[in-house]
């Protein structure tokens, strides 16, 4: 093998899994440590489960001696946002007034790792209650690429595990950008599903209409796998999609060929840092030369005025999820997020529908710019990495925070758009940059199809942060 243990792709491992060349008691015991070793640092996860880890190793492997197979995810590694409902497993949300909750059933997507044969490592850290700030009772996760830097938000512990090989694939939740700004920042891959198309029932909410939940992995291919062992029908979750789970791996090796990619210059490079933008350039250059018909496109024209609202559906949403603690234990939440409570208590009912009327314009507009292409080409987020000191990650909502820094995430979590971002380069000094193919809905096995032909071409996602191989 040409890389460690720890930073193998799903696909490679599950080869020697199957071939019973590596066992999963060995590769989990090997995780394990190496989470023991490097963790005290990186702070990813929330739990470790090493005693129900090694059970369900043991498990598998005897399974797999046995001939009973179920998959490339069979004695693999894996862990999940500690937003995912764990049976008798503290589930805390990186909330204080979550700090004792211990669930009596597992959320689907756990059941479904569970069904494939997966072994839970753990639940990983992310920022309260899956919005931007964390609650000063809680850690906040080190970007491994470079100490003292934002690692992503919300699903920040899901970036930095996977991208340190803490975990073979993680899962994390997509409100306005979760999934992909972790993916981004820790230099892994992201893929924001269908809206619906992962079933919500056992993850805490952030807000109902937006949430999607999602893997991080390092490779297109292993994002296909994972989704497709946690997607379909769900009658637990009444917005899941009433269809069985995709085929995702169905166009790998097929290309991109012939397919028609969307590209907005402007959209691309406005605002954006030079070495950013070219990244980004040279990800469409090479989509094109492996065969694609490059489309100029125009995102909707009013987009910065429909971000802006995206703040009204959220805050009020989370709001009325929260409302068995919030305000009766405001003092109990962080001050970024109690502000952010706040602000969902204070919109009226007029303001929740003309934010949710601008969402509707927004969608329309969207669907339009997309109408002629098979797949939009844009960045996954507008910067790279940067420093994310105490100050920042426990203080308040910043006041001069700008809805524009969104642009890349929100329109597909409005629209409920499936999205895989990709790393595409690195700065000028050395961190990670992500670009994202979005797609029309259900258009999963299509994003991976891109995504593989792309990898293929590339080694960005071959990259992993410097010390500690």
């Amino acid at each position: 093998m040409s890389e460690p243990i720890h930073y193998l792709t799903i696909e490679a491992l599950s080869q020697e899994i199957k071939a019973r060349r590596l066992s999963p008691v060995v590769v989990t015991a090997h995780m394990l440590a190496r989470i023991e070793a490097l963790d005290g640092k990186l702070k990813s996860y929330a739990t470790v489960m090493a005693d129900s880890a090694m059970a369900e190793a043991q498990q598998a492997e005897a399974e797999i001696a046995a001939g009973n197979y179920r998959g490339k995810l069979h004695g693999v590694p894996v862990a999940v946002k500690d937003l995912c409902y764990t049976k008798g497993v503290r589930t805390m949300g990186g909330l204080k007034v979550l700090a004792d909750f211990v669930p009596d059933y597992d959320a689907t997507v756990v059941e479904r790792f569970r069904a494939a044969g997966a072994v839970m490592l753990g639940k990983l850290n992310l920022t309260e209650g899956a919005m931007a700030g964390y609650n000063p009772d809680f850690p906040v996760p080190d970007n491994p690429w470079r100490s003292g830097y934002w690692s992503g938000a919300s699903s920040s512990g899901s970036g930095v595990a996977t991208a340190a090989g803490l975990a073979f694939a993680t899962l994390g939740s997509d409100t306005g950008g979760s999934i992909r700004h972790p993916a981004a920042m820790c230099g892994t891959v992201g893929l924001k599903p269908t809206y619906g198309l992962v079933s919500r029932y056992g993850v805490l909410d952030l807000g109902q209409t937006l949430d999607h939940v999602g893997p991080l992995t390092r490779s297109a291919v292993d994002a296909g796998i994972v989704t497709q062992a946690i997607a379909g029908h769900d009658p637990n979750d009444p917005t899941s999609l009433p269809y069985p789970a995709p085929d995702l791996l169905a166009g790998i090796g097929k290309g991109v060929k012939g397919l028609r990619v969307g590209w907005d210059e402007r959209y691309a490079s406005e605002d954006m840092a030079p070495d950013f933008a070219r990244a980004v350039a040279a990800a469409k250059d090479a989509v094109a030369a492996l065969g694609a018909e490059i489309v100029p496109v125009r995102m909707p024209a009013r987009l910065r005025e429909y971000l802006a609202e995206w703040q009204v559906i959220c805050t009020a949403e989370a709001a009325t999820a929260h409302a068995a603690t919030y305000p009766s234990r405001a003092q109990d939440y962080g001050p970024w997020f109690r502000g952010w409570l706040e602000r969902g208590h204070s919109y009226s009912a007029l303001d929740f529908a003309r934010a949710h009327i601008a969402r509707t314009e927004h969608n329309g507009a969207l669907a339009a710019t997309m109408a002629g292409v098979d797949l939009l080409l844009c960045p996954s987020t507008p910067r790279a990495a940067y420093p994310h000191p105490p100050e920042i990650a426990y203080g308040p909502i910043p006041p001069d925070r700008d809805p524009w820094t969104s642009r890349f995430t929100v329109p597909m979590d409005f629209a409920g758009l499936p999205t895989l971002a990709l790393p595409c380069g690195l700065s000028d000094d050395g961190l990670p940059l992500s670009f994202q193919f979005v797609g029309h809905h259900r258009s999963e096995a299509l994003l991976v199809q891109a995504g593989a032909a792309y990898e293929d071409a590339t080694d960005w996602h071959k990259l992993h942060p410097p010390g500690w191989s």
